[in-house]
C-alpha cells in the first residue's frame, strides 16, 4: 500500500499515510496529533535517469573552479563526488589527500608533507622526456 505524506495547515505537522488506491482522494485524511481535516498533501522528490556524461558535466561546472582554488574543503567534496560518480573507490593515498582537504588544509600543505606524490609526478615526466630524447638520438 502507497504511503502518502501530508501536512496540517491547522499544527502544522507532517505526517505519513497509508492508503490503497482505491482509497486515495475517497477517504478523508485527517491531521495525527490535531484531528483536522485541514490537510495538505505534499510532493517528495521526484528522481529521474541521467546519462554518465551529463553527471559529469555538472561536475566540470568551470564556475566552481575558482572555488576549488580557494577551498580546500570544496576540492575535497569535489573529489569524492567525482568518485562517487565514477563507481570507484579512492585508493589510500588519495582517500589520504580528500581527508586532509577536508579538515582544511591546503594542497601545498599536503604536497610538501608527501614528497613521495610529487616523486612520483616527477618521475613519470623525466621517463617521457627521457624516452622522447633516446628517439631524437
Amino acid at each position: 500500500m502507497p504511503e502518502y505524506t501530508y501536512v496540517c495547515l491547522d499544527c502544522n505537522r507532517v505526517f505519513h499515510v497509508r492508503l490503497s488506491y482505491q482509497e486515495y482522494g475517497k477517504v478523508p485524511v485527517t491531521c495525527t496529533r490535531c484531528g483536522s481535516e485541514h490537510v495538505q498533501r505534499r510532493i517528495g522528490r521526484i528522481r529521474f535517469i541521467r546519462s554518465f556524461e551529463s553527471r559529469l558535466e555538472d561536475l566540470a561546472d568551470p564556475g566552481s573552479f575558482e572555488e576549488l582554488e580557494r577551498n580546500p574543503k570544496a576540492l575535497a567534496k569535489m573529489m569524492r563526488a567525482m568518485s562517487a560518480e565514477m563507481g570507484e573507490d579512492l585508493d589510500p593515498e588519495l582517500e589520504e589527500v580528500v581527508a586532509r582537504l577536508e579538515r582544511g588544509e591546503s594542497p601545498e600543505e599536503i604536497e610538501k608533507s608527501m614528497p613521495e606524490l610529487a616523486d612520483t609526478e616527477e618521475g613519470e615526466s623525466e621517463t617521457s622526456s627521457d624516452a622522447s630524447s633516446d628517439m631524437e638520438d
